[in-house]
């Protein structure tokens, strides 16, 4: 790689990617700090390229956000509702029967299902979700609850972890996604998100849920309150979990999206921001093999510029996403096959359909 920096800080970095040798907590702040915006995409770029040449993944996928109906109530949330509110929702099997239902004709290999914690839903209510979109797709692998949800379950019910995450597989969940992470930090847990499980427990959920064989996704919600310094500290406590259980499949970078919440004084985070997020997450994640631009959160377009930042997948179609449009998201709520196809060919790159574990189809 013969790019000259104008940053020289970066020049021990490359080095470093280039002989393969892990980067620390010091050289995650200086890709952060550093002023050589386009130098540290390179960098993510020759990593990424070097995992999977031009491919870049999407997969077809749809979403079923089964209520907004939430105890937690976190600050930067745009979703959740108090039982009763205006516009709080809670479907019943039969509604989400029925969105499945809607897209039938279309061949979805991928079931989102995540929600908020409604204390009026019982534990079989989940049990039976499961059940049902087994067998209305059971082509499709069920991606279901965070580690949010899982604890949620577990304190409602009395059940360990273990117990409620082995009849959530016998039901036929597959793999989670990676929300409910946050920041990994204690402090901006008080701060913004009080009544929700810590750091510690997420991590802890995440290992036993590893444990069972199921993979899972990785999340940062940045953007807000939190310092560079503890994103890089939350980008190694997942590098660390990994490396004890090889159970994450994908980094997602979220872009917290102010509008219509607690903290719409907030200014949101840039194309600039995004991008390098991406970057310093492919370059410090060196154990996790994908990272997504979720087009939802940052645009269709600048998702497209982030192939060229480190990224790999788009995520997918995302049929009826609610939870980041509740927030403001202007972005489509979904893409069709053709659309997310055009997007990776005109940003350069090979398209490549996958199912929910990365197997090319």
């Amino acid at each position: 790689m013969d790019t000259v920096f104008s940053d020289s800080t970066l020049n021990s970095i490359r080095e470093k990617v280039e002989q393969g040798v892990r980067l620390d907590f010091e050289d995650g702040v200086a890709l952060y700090r550093s002023p050589d915006f386009l130098g540290v995409g390179r960098l993510a770029h020759l990593v990424r390229t070097r995992k999977f040449g031009s491919d870049a993944f999407f997969v077809r996928n749809q979403h079923i956000n089964y209520t907004n109906v939430c105890l937690n109530r976190c600050l930067f949330c745009g979703f959740s509702r108090d039982a009763g509110e205006e516009n709080a929702f809670t479907f019943d099997l039969q509604d989400a029967e029925d969105q499945l239902r809607s897209r039938l004709h279309e061949s979805i290999r991928e079931i989102h299902i995540v929600g908020g914690l409604n204390p009026s839903l019982p534990f079989s209510y989940y049990l039976d979700l499961l059940e049902m979109v087994r067998r209305i797709r059971p082509e499709a692998a069920i991606k279901a609850f965070t580690a949010v949800e899982i604890d949620w379950f577990s304190r409602a019910t009395g059940l360990s972890i273990e117990a409620v995450i082995d009849q959530l597989k016998e039901a036929g969940l597959a793999m989670m996604p990676g929300g409910g992470a946050e920041i990994l930090s204690a402090r901006v847990h008080r701060k913004l998100y009080p009544r929700k499980i810590g750091p510690d427990r997420w991590l802890e959920v995440i290992r036993k849920v590893h444990g069972f064989g199921l993979p899972t996704n990785a999340t940062m919600l940045y953007g807000h309150v939190e310092s560079l310094e503890e994103r890089v500290q939350h980008l190694l406590k997942l590098r660390t979990l990994q490396d004890e259980t090889n159970g994450f499949t994908a980094f997602i970078p979220l872009a917290f999206h102010p509008e219509n919440t607690r903290l719409s004084h907030i200014r949101p985070a840039g194309g600039l921001e995004d991008l390098k997020t991406v970057a310093v997450a492919r370059l410090m994640l060196d154990n996790i093999p994908h990272i997504k631009a979720y087009w939802v959160m940052i645009t269709p377009g600048l998702a497209q510029v982030a192939l060229s930042f480190g990224a790999d997948d788009l995520d997918g179609t995302i049929v009826e996403e609610k939870i980041t449009h509740m927030a403001g998201a202007r972005t489509p709520k979904g893409l069709s096959m053709e659309e997310i196809s055009h997007l990776i060919r005109s940003a350069g790159f090979h398209p490549t359909e996958r199912d929910a574990f990365y197997n090319a189809v």
